[in-house]
């Protein structure tokens, strides 16, 4: 038998969330659950816009161009990332610069 036992440290609020704002919500979760791409928003935190080239390179695993472009189109697509082409590269910024503040989230839970 396993025990789950954490602490999370964040304050509790009163939340009234819709179904469509849960839907959104695990839409998101659902885009950028993948440590790839977690870490784009990283690299992205801290630098943007970037183009694909850069993201492979900053990135701490390997991965090749075109997993790269995977990555960044779907969460292009799924409205994280928003692109702009110049010439032939294509850089990459963050939508909402908040969904960042799921780091903070993460970094307080004693879960991890």
């Amino acid at each position: 038998m396993i025990n789950y036992s954490y602490v999370c440290n964040m304050k509790i609020s009163q939340r009234n969330f819709t179904i469509d704002k849960l839907n959104v919500v695990a839409k998101i979760f659902k885009t950028i659950a993948h440590p790839v791409k977690l870490e784009i928003l990283e690299i992205l935190e801290a630098e943007e816009p970037l183009d694909v080239s850069t993201i492979c390179e900053r990135i701490s695993t390997s991965c090749e161009t075109s997993m790269m472009s995977h990555h960044l189109t779907k969460m292009k697509d799924n409205g994280i990332l928003h692109s702009q082409k110049q010439g032939k590269q294509v850089f990459y910024t963050i939508v909402d610069r908040q969904i960042l503040s799921l780091f903070d989230c993460m970094d307080k839970c004693m879960m991890l």
